[in-house]
């Protein structure tokens, strides 16, 4: 069987492969904040966000005033600087990207997919803020341009989400899957390793299991301490960079070869970041995940 990464050099799916393939080339995706909000800080679901969640939610923006083509060509400024992508990927990072009036959506989409060399549009979301009306939106942009949902998903264990404050359900997944898998977008798994009081085991089980519903791909993080979080203030120890290495590797095995990896280490800012120290030196973190890979003779789907 002819694994789709073969000849990238990776032993696993790698999201730049993937990309060059689908589009010829190097694509750059532009972050872009939306203005949303999210239910599990305005009351909706919960105050104050998940434990580990910073007050200015995640990515970093140019201002919530500037408008998205504003945002979008400024950090295209900075990208052309360094290399240039055959086009661009506009991505509603920050919070919550569907939690909005479906009008509002559809004018901030809209305006997303018409900036120049737009190739896709990806919608960072949490589970519980799917509902078919959302979906009826996406499938009509999805007639124009590749719509990726990424679900901030973490953990498929209720007790972690319960003790992590996310304020949805494995349910809430299940859901928001069934009403996704209905129309032609990809969807993209967040998963975060070592939450509070979760095992290697779990974290494994984590990427076991949504890599077998049908997704497109995942996104693996370690989980980081920020500060102005309610996690800075708890008794946690962050996994070291050798467990969390052996835990991303033991995930690839169990995860579906055609299950784009669009990321294996996540980033805290700069000055917020606490811990773990190590998770600032991205480069060291994936090459060790390279060579456990090698020494291991593993790749990605191995252990299905």
């Amino acid at each position: 069987m002819t694994l789709p990464f073969e000849g990238s050099g990776k032993r696993f799916y790698p999201y730049f492969w993937y990309l060059k393939n689908k589009y010829g080339g190097r694509v750059a995706k532009v972050p872009l904040d939306g203005g949303f909000t999210c239910p599990n800080r305005d009351g909706s679901k919960g105050i104050g966000g998940c434990i580990y969640c910073s007050p200015a939610g995640s990515g970093d923006f140019v201002s919530l005033s500037s408008s998205i083509s504003q945002q979008f060509e400024a950090y295209r400024s900075s990208m052309l600087s360094k290399w240039t992508p055959v086009g661009y990927i506009p991505y509603f990072q920050s919070f919550t990207g569907t939690y909005a009036p479906v009008e509002r959506l559809r004018e901030l989409y809209t305006q997303a997919v018409r900036l120049p060399d737009t190739v896709g549009l990806a919608i960072a979301t949490r589970p519980d803020c799917i509902s078919p009306e959302i979906c009826g939106l996406l499938a009509e942009l999805a007639e124009q341009t590749d719509v990726t949902v990424e679900l901030g998903v973490q953990t498929i264990f209720d007790r972690t989400a319960e003790r992590c404050n996310l304020c949805h359900t494995f349910a809430d997944f299940q859901q928001a899957l069934a009403l996704l898998h209905s129309i032609p977008v990809s969807i993209c798994v967040h998963l975060i390793n070592g939450l509070p009081g979760e095992t290697p085991e779990r974290m494994v089980q984590s990427a076991r299991t949504v890599g077998a519903m049908g997704i497109h791909a995942v996104k693996l993080h370690a989980l980081h301490v920020l500060r102005h979080t309610r996690l800075a203030e708890q008794d946690y120890t962050c996994l070291t960079q050798e467990a969390y290495v052996s835990i991303v590797c033991d995930q690839l095995e169990v995860l579906p070869p055609q299950v784009v990896i669009q990321r294996l280490t996540g980033d805290g800012k700069g000055t917020d970041l606490l811990a773990p120290d190590w998770s600032r030196n991205k480069r060291s973190v994936l090459a060790a995940i390279d060579r456990e890979l090698k020494a291991r003779n593993s790749v990605q789907g191995c252990k299905l």
